[in-house]
């Protein structure tokens, strides 16, 4: 089976990416057009001259456009009437055919939910299947995807049950699960919940949950984490793990800089979960999240022993050394 390998770059990761990294994966999703008006916008996407070139590298590879991403507001205003839906989702058909692109990523975070401080509406919840029925019909037989996030609370704010129907793939954004709304330090990508942990922060909660929802697993992408979350003035005990934080979970740092000025410096020892199957950094009073290749070669495993369909990364500017890419292409191809 070929599983699917899909990276995420922002604008600014595109001139990095190199020809190797364009032949080990098989999808690429441009982040991220925007809606202005209620039409879909590429006012960030300034490189997309340089798609050709990937293509040439890897004529192979699908170039999906995702739209939206965290705080990008517009969704809940323009799908609420079918002639909003309709214009955005021409403006959408309009800019694959310029650009040459294989497909569209919908990245709401989140129907029915105003808290990254964008437009909301109890109604979100039908409007977004509505507005996934309209996108497919416009692509036809291009690739239309979501991404959802890894929590119970997306599941009610959605019917996932019929947008597992509309779209390819179902992209679990198995990361921030411990993010910015949490004084407790934990791990935000991780596998398997930790020992004493009752929350279903963790991927085999998550697929469980869409699974109920409707989900099925062969639809299923996971995410990877190629960054940390860093919590602040944690209590002393347990290395950290799970003890009351003076900060929330703040972004950062990029694998690359975890590497470079991380590990075994500055008081910070690796450590690693054996129950959840996950590594983080600790130096007595600051704890950061991170995914280290071996908690990547594990979700691989999980991928390909559970029958899902791939494995998705944010974000890959993160690591420039392109060691996290490396360790998933292995272990996804592995015989």
């Amino acid at each position: 089976m070929r599983y699917l390998l899909l990276g995420y770059a922002m604008n600014d990761s595109l001139p990095g990416i190199t020809a190797q990294d364009a032949q080990r994966l098989t999808h690429l999703n441009l982040a991220f057009g925007l809606i202005r008006d209620g039409l879909l916008s590429l006012e960030k996407l300034t490189h997309l001259d340089l798609l050709p070139r990937l293509r040439a590298w890897n004529p192979d590879l699908c170039l999906v456009l995702s739209v939206g991403g965290w705080g990008a507001g517009g969704f809940s205003t323009m799908a609420r009437t079918p002639a909003g839906r309709a214009r955005f989702a021409e403006s959408c058909l309009q800019a694959v055919r310029r650009y040459d692109l294989d497909g569209l990523d919908i990245d709401w975070e989140y129907p029915c939910s105003d808290q990254a401080g964008i437009d909301a509406s109890p109604a979100d919840r039908e409007n977004f299947t509505l507005l996934l029925q309209d996108l497919r019909i416009a692509l036809r037989d291009k690739i239309l995807s979501v991404a959802v996030g890894a929590s119970a609370e997306f599941v009610r704010g959605t019917q996932m049950d019929r947008v597992a129907q509309l779209v390819d793939y179902v992209q679990l954004m198995t990361y921030d699960m411990r993010s910015g709304f949490t004084r407790e330090a934990g791990h935000h990508a991780a596998l398997y919940p930790s020992r004493g942990d009752l929350s279903a922060a963790n991927v085999r909660d998550v697929v469980e949950i869409f699974r109920g929802a409707g989900v099925p697993r062969e639809k299923m992408v996971l995410g990877a984490a190629f960054y940390g979350r860093t919590w602040k003035g944690v209590e002393d005990r347990c290395n950290g793990l799970l003890q009351k934080a003076q900060t929330v979970g703040l972004s950062g740092p990029r694998y690359g800089e975890i590497t470079e000025a991380y590990l075994d410096e500055n008081g910070f020892i690796p450590y690693w979960d054996a129950d959840a199957q996950a590594g983080y950094l600790w130096n007595g009073t600051d704890f950061v999240s991170y995914e280290p290749p071996e908690a990547l070669r594990l979700k691989c495993a999980f991928v390909r022993e559970h029958g899902l369909k791939g494995l998705m990364y944010w974000e890959h500017g993160c690591d420039p050394s392109g060691e996290l890419l490396h360790t998933i292409y292995t272990a996804l191809t592995a015989p």
